[in-house]
């Protein structure tokens, strides 16, 4: 059982027949000006084409990457080099693609970092953003995410995407938890720069694409030939990209459907487990089925510290795919860095557990689940 999609998530099939049929039939490279280059050319434009409209962005606004990690750096870091940002707000609950690369800017460029106060809950603070915004005349950057990896909690973008406008800051934000499950007008919203990696909606990973508005001048991470419009040097995996576009198209093509169905998914396994466990606690909002993303509920769990340790391998010998943090943080010592900015003491002694939902998961699957939690939390 696949509990796991905020990590990533199963390839569709269609997507999987349109990549296999790009590496067979169109192979050539797409700054080749020759025939074979020039059908694989014709394609990446038009997946440009495809999402921009989606977006309702311009196609010269999309511009292909590895994946988020790599659009956020280039983005985080070509502002500071290139556009003179000299303060970065941002919280500390924010993806370690965010947090490490302005760290490291601080380090290399002097530049400074706030931290946007959060509540108990992982709410942003928009007060103190405010007061952030207007504490002096620096050129400043607020980078927050629209739907935290961990906690499932969605932020208000609109109303601090006008909060930056109207300071003068320029807005990024890392989108890779709500492109392909919310739905987005970028002529609606004033913000700069967002990002998206495809393995999150049913695509293949190792592709992604960052948007950028027009006419913010930034400079290229990656430099050699010319490609995606100069902003990143390297002969486009036109096949991750032909992927990457099928699999846009059909989350937002099926997305109403799709979201009724998750949603319904998550619903359920709130209801379960209460009825289950009846001290379950919901990490953040992930409980709200208002305030956070339909695809995620993260759980903290009244278990002792030795049944603590015992819970993931437990879940994994029982077939059960699910996270005690985002992937990203496997295998590392300190725990799950967003949890310890809104969880107690108390609490953080106890597990959490992140379960995240797609359109491929069931209530059997649920009812397995919360029925192997039950006998393990009572054994």
């Amino acid at each position: 059982i696949y509990f796991d999609n905020a990590a990533t998530t199963p390839v569709r099939e269609e997507v999987i027949a349109k990549m296999q049929d790009a590496l067979a039939s169109c192979f050539g490279n797409p700054s080749s000006t020759h025939g074979f280059g020039r059908s694989a050319k014709t394609e990446i434009e038009q997946a440009r084409k495809t999402i921009a409209k989606y977006l309702n962005a311009h196609p010269s606004e999309i511009i292909f990457t590895s994946g988020g990690t790599e659009a956020d750096n280039m983005i985080l870091r070509s502002a500071v080099r290139d556009l003179g940002v000299e303060i970065i707000i941002t919280s500390r609950i924010e993806h370690h693609a965010v947090l490490h690369t302005a760290d490291a800017l601080v380090k290399e460029f002097g530049i400074q970092v706030e931290y946007v106060d959060i509540d108990s809950y992982g709410n942003i603070d928009l007060l103190h953003l405010e007061k952030l915004l207007v504490a002096d005349e620096s050129k400043k950057l607020v980078s927050l995410m629209h739907v935290n990896n961990e906690i499932g909690n969605i932020l208000d973008i609109q109303t601090i995407a006008k909060l930056c406008k109207a300071n003068g800051a320029l807005l990024h934000s890392d989108t890779v938890q709500s492109i392909g499950h919310f739905q987005w007008d970028l002529q609606a919203t004033p913000i700069d720069f967002m990002v998206a990696a495809a393995h999150k909606f049913h695509g293949p990973k190792g592709v992604g694409f960052a948007f950028i508005r027009k006419n913010t001048n930034l400079e290229p991470l990656i430099l050699g030939g010319s490609q995606e419009r100069g902003y990143r040097a390297g002969t486009e995996p036109f096949h991750n990209i032909v992927g990457l576009r099928e699999a846009f198209v059909a989350a937002y093509d099926n997305l109403e459907e799709e979201k009724k169905h998750i949603s319904g998914i998550k619903e359920y396994f709130i209801e379960k487990i209460k009825e289950a466990i009846p001290e379950v606690k919901f990490n953040g909002y992930s409980g709200n089925m208002d305030r956070s993303t339909y695809t995620i509920v993260n759980v903290c769990l009244p278990l002792s510290k030795e049944k603590s340790q015992m819970l993931l391998f437990h879940l994994d010998l029982k077939g059960i795919a699910c996270s005690e943090g985002s992937a990203c943080q496997s295998g590392a010592n300190g725990g799950s860095h967003v949890l310890s900015q809104i969880l107690s003491e108390e609490d953080l002694q106890k597990p959490s557990v992140r379960f995240s939902f797609s359109k491929f998961n069931t209530k059997e699957e649920v009812d397995y689940v919360i029925e192997v939690l039950k006998d393990f939390s009572q054994t």
